[in-house]
């Protein structure tokens, strides 16, 4: 019954009216190897894949200039420095902690200014890396495509092993950035972003020990670099990563009145449910439809992250089903959710409560997973006690801000606001209020309130009934094809490192 009921749902194709098509880790066959992202971007618009946009095809300039630059760059080869070197200096200044790193090779004179391309949610981000990264020229000997938060996971896992190896006080970050130079020439990540204050120290240096071996470097984010790492720990220590973004990478704003998630999709109805017995019902039909029409009945798996165990308490094929507390109740952390999307394709998550300010660490984890689904391009069917509008602020909380600016109002003539009035608006246009909901007192500051309003845009986002049933095969939709470019979109953001 579940096989018979994929092959007559209906699907949206993932022809991408939102701008982010579905890419592999090679460039796609519609594409010869030396074709620019211009002339990609024409062929993918006549095609009717990609909307033309006289904004976006200015930025696609950009892309194109650095493509006729690689054609006749050869980046230099790699030198590995040698494990004496990595050794602190024995002088009298290392006895009173005075030892200095070891010094990074010279930035060649020849390496193409790279890009930094940012906007907010919905700006196109992906597709303009799929163009850039797609049609790199044959002379790129080695390039490789990340996202930021899975590339510093990495970088910490070797550095982690080289010191476990050579002992805690081995400046390990130049012998990194030299074994990922030599797997790729040009390094592309995805939503590059800096929360972590452990991120924060190695930046700079890992940054200019890549650039020093002749990376070209081209990334997307969510921010301007001045307003990266914002009032984060230890700040300063940042900054200086921050003046090297802009000295060396062309920083381009992506912003432009056309807003890609915003084109109608048909709806799913897979999110609120009150939970009750219906929610339950609801759940089951989802794991059901998205797990193994073969063998539908749940089984128990266990997957093992840095020798931790994650008990997965029901799996049917690649779908797996944690209740809100199973998965987020408990410690967990980001490397758990990248190993939970290696494993899986699809995930429900049952009995989402409403989450208050005293309940903002669970916030955070369960925004985490939110990210790790979303740019894993897994699905994701939520069943919730609240609508999405108050997932991570409750009603009562939402009361509260408001009547704290209610004086505010009335002393400047203002007229007071329903609660409905103004989550509808938060929702209507969410990544536009992030600078006021980051001003009110239910956030600790632009970091949390961005972080929120990308959860829901995102959250949104993966409730069509496109992204739910993308790749899964639908006949009726030509769905060989589009399941073929799923399956080689999630083999490429789930490669375990570079």
């Amino acid at each position: 019954m579940a096989a018979q009921t994929r092959r007559r749902a209906s699907v949206a194709t993932a022809t991408v009216e939102d701008g982010q098509p579905a890419t592999a880790t090679t460039p796609s066959p519609l594409y010869i190897p030396e074709l620019g992202p211009i002339q990609a971007y024409d062929q993918r618009v006549g095609d009717g894949l990609l909307r033309n946009d006289e904004h976006q095809r200015g930025i696609i300039q950009s892309l194109q200039h650095l493509h006729e630059e690689l054609r006749h760059y050869r980046a230099p080869p790699v030198v590995h420095p040698t494990l004496e070197s990595l050794k602190p200096a024995k002088s009298l200044l290392s006895w009173f902690g005075g030892g200095s790193k070891t010094p990074l090779g010279k930035i060649p004179s020849g390496l193409p200014r790279g890009l930094y391309l940012y906007g907010d949610v919905g700006s196109g981000k992906t597709m303009l890396m799929d163009l850039f990264y797609d049609t790199l020229p044959a002379a790129v000997r080695t390039k490789t495509r990340i996202h930021f938060h899975n590339f510093m996971q990495d970088v910490h896992r070797r550095l982690h092993r080289m010191k476990q190896q050579y002992g805690s006080d081995i400046d390990a970050v130049p012998f990194v950035a030299a074994d990922i130079a030599e797997q790729g020439n040009v390094l592309c990540f995805d939503e590059f972003q800096c929360t972590d204050v452990a991120d924060a120290m190695i930046l700079r240096r890992l940054l200019e020990a890549l650039m020093s071996h002749g990376v070209v470097l081209v990334t997307t984010s969510n921010r301007h670099p001045d307003e990266l790492y914002k009032n984060g720990i230890q700040r300063d220590s940042f900054v200086p990563a921050i003046h090297l973004l802009k000295q060396r990478l062309h920083v381009i704003n992506l912003d432009s009145t056309t807003d890609y998630r915003k084109i109608p999709r048909p709806p799913s109805g897979v999110y609120h449910a009150p939970l009750d017995a219906h929610a339950a019902s609801h759940a089951e039909k989802w794991f059901r439809f998205l797990g193994d029409p073969d063998q539908p009945e749940p089984h128990p798996e266990v997957q093992r992250v840095w020798g931790r165990d994650i008990v997965v308490p029901r799996v049917s094929g690649r779908c797996a089903w944690f209740t809100f507390d199973e998965l987020i109740g408990r410690p967990t952390s980001a490397a758990d959710y990248l190993e939970l999307m290696r494993s899986y394709d699809a995930f429900v998550v049952s009995e989402v409560p409403g989450m208050t300010y005293r309940q903002r660490d669970l916030a955070r984890r369960f925004i985490t997973f939110i990210d790790a689904v979303y740019e894993s391009h897994a699905k994701l069917v939520l069943t919730t006690a609240v609508p999405l509008a108050e997932l991570f602020v409750s009603r009562a909380e939402m009361l509260e801000s408001m009547a704290a600016s209610a004086t505010a109002a009335a002393d400047s003539g203002g007229a007071a606001r329903s609660v409905e009035d103004v989550m509808s608006h938060m929702m209507d246009d969410l990544e536009h209020n992030v600078e006021q909901l980051s001003k009110s007192n239910l956030f600790t500051g632009d970091e949390e309130a961005f972080a929120f309003a990308r959860a829901l845009s995102r959250l949104t986002e993966m409730g069509s009934q496109q992204w739910v049933e993308r790749g899964m095969g639908l006949e009726t939709a030509g769905g060989k094809e589009e399941r073929d470019n799923w399956a080689k979109t999630r083999s490429r953001q789930m490669e375990d490192s570079m």
